[in-house]
């Protein structure tokens, strides 16, 4: 999991050697950024749980009058979940005025997919815990189903553990889960593809759209493709809603770097855990683009584009 965007501690001495509450939660703040991101879908929003999360454990660590945490782990995950929860409310809210279709902000590492130095089976793992694909389905669940399948799926807590985070019965938590599990493998079937695989046919896809080569985009997409364009009313898009079917993607892509008005960079990374193209206009990001293959790997069936400006601003 990548912590890029973690907040650090707003308060109290800043070198972890002298001060061990601030070392103990630098220690599991990477943790902490993933689980609430996984459960959020937005790095302002986990930053600002982050403090929040900060501020109530150093609240805790600095009463004397009280006995220290056992598990500061398990403790510091507690009010990070909770304090998730708690969010969600603004945040759905937020999503209903949404011009468009939302996408999750793209968690960008700047390592070449080609010269990635970890193994396929690693970055297949990678890849599906924090996926622009999987975060998109878990969209559709309900804050509670979300963050008991994020802890469960994702990060492996067993299902007393989960309960005792969010004060509930284990058997309440394993018929959530169990819901939960269901809604996202009828929406999204387990498999893997290649991340190798994934980056050449991203290249092959990104210079299609990139040439308006429509006969080459006939041929890349899967027929029932989808494509969610999110410029969050602030940027280039493809309307206001997802765009399913091979011919009417194809079309609209093609047209692409026309509405683009200029001829745009792509650079290689990871977003998510997957193989992405960023694309630039001069030294501003333009856009992140991920795309999902069919399961034999073959064709494109989903395509993942944000152009929103508010969620580039940490992609260099």
């Amino acid at each position: 999991m990548n912590g890029t965007g973690a907040t650090e501690p707003p308060a109290g001495p800043r070198d972890p050697d002298e001060d061990p509450a601030t070392r103990l939660f630098t220690d599991h703040r990477e943790l902490l950024f993933s689980i609430v991101y996984n459960m959020l879908g937005s790095v302002a929003d986990t930053e600002d749980v982050l403090q929040e999360t900060w501020l109530a454990w150093a609240g805790r660590e600095s009463d004397p009058g009280l006995t220290p945490v056992e598990s500061p782990r398990a403790y510091l995950v507690r009010i990070a979940v909770n304090k998730a929860l708690a969010r969600r409310t603004a945040v759905s809210r937020r999503r209903e005025s949404y011009v468009g279709p939302w996408l999750p902000e793209p968690l960008v590492s700047g390592l070449d997919p080609a010269e990635a130095p970890v193994s396929t089976a690693d970055l297949a793992e990678q890849a599906e815990s924090v996926s622009m694909a999987l975060l998109v389905v878990l969209e559709t669940l309900t804050p509670l189903e979300r963050a008991v399948f994020v802890l469960h799926e994702v990060f492996g807590y067993a299902h007393p553990e989960i309960a005792a985070i969010l004060d509930r019965s284990p058997a309440a938590v394993r018929q959530v889960a169990h819901r939960a599990r269901e809604h996202v493998q009828a929406r999204r079937p387990r498999y893997r593809t290649d991340p190798r695989l994934r980056r050449q046919v991203t290249e092959r896809f990104a210079a299609a759209v990139g040439g308006g080569d429509l006969k080459a985009l006939m041929e890349l997409l899967a027929p029932e493709v989808t494509l969610w364009a999110d410029g969050g009313g602030k940027a280039i898009a493809a309307g206001l809603r997802p765009v399913h079917g091979r011919e009417r993607v194809a079309r609209l892509l093609a047209t692409g770097p026309a509405r683009a008005g200029t001829a745009l960079e792509v650079r290689w990374a990871w977003a998510n855990g997957d193989p992405s193209a960023l694309l630039f206009r001069g030294d501003t990001p333009f856009g992140v683009l991920v795309v999902e293959l069919t399961p034999d790997g073959g064709q494109v069936a989903g395509i993942y584009f944000v152009t929103n400006p508010d969620k580039l601003s940490r992609v260099g």
